[in-house]
């Protein structure tokens, strides 16, 4: 593991050439990415298929079998230990909480000219929420992805989520 410490020598040149190396990376990241979704928007099922056995090392089979049921969703978090489903439940309202906060508000009013004004917010129909986790589970992005979607108003959520050798992570 690397260690810097502003009080040692050479820490300016070090900590550069680690934002330097970090920003590279970054940039060839963007971009790879950038090519695999307009493929995927060229090829459509079929780039994700050929992605997902080149990153997953899984084959996706027929596309019905390709989403998660609401039965194996509803036994995952039934098979959740109570202290750890607790978290979660408590995260998950606290999330709620801040977004309801933030909802945004309709404008109705009328000017100095008489005239009419206003704004009404509305939501989107559906979402697409992409959750990290080929190595480790990231339930906290599910869930500060969908809550503030649902809080929103999103009637449609669609997730995705690596699927490592096929496996899907029950956290997730």
């Amino acid at each position: 593991m690397l260690r810097l410490q502003s009080s040692q020598p050479g820490f300016e040149q070090a900590f550069e050439r680690l934002v330097r190396e970090r920003r590279e990376s970054g940039e060839d990241v963007a971009h790879q990415v950038l090519r695999i979704i307009e493929d995927v928007r060229m090829r459509g099922d079929a780039a994700l298929v050929e992605y997902s056995n080149r990153f997953d090392n899984h084959s996706l089979g027929d596309p019905d079998e390709w989403a998660i049921s609401p039965d194996v969703c509803r036994a995952a978090f039934d098979d959740l230990k109570p202290k750890l489903r607790a978290a979660l439940e408590l995260a998950a309202q606290r999330i709620a909480a801040y977004h309801e906060a933030q909802l945004p508000k309709d404008r109705d009013y009328t000017d100095e000219a008489g005239v009419r004004l206003g704004a009404k917010w509305r939501a989107v129909d559906a979402a697409g929420l992409y959750v990290p986790g080929g190595r480790a589970a990231y339930p906290s992005s599910l869930l500060m992805n969908a809550i503030p979607a649902k809080v929103a108003g999103v009637e449609r959520l669609v997730v995705v989520t690596p699927t490592p050798d096929g496996n899907t992570n029950p956290l997730v």
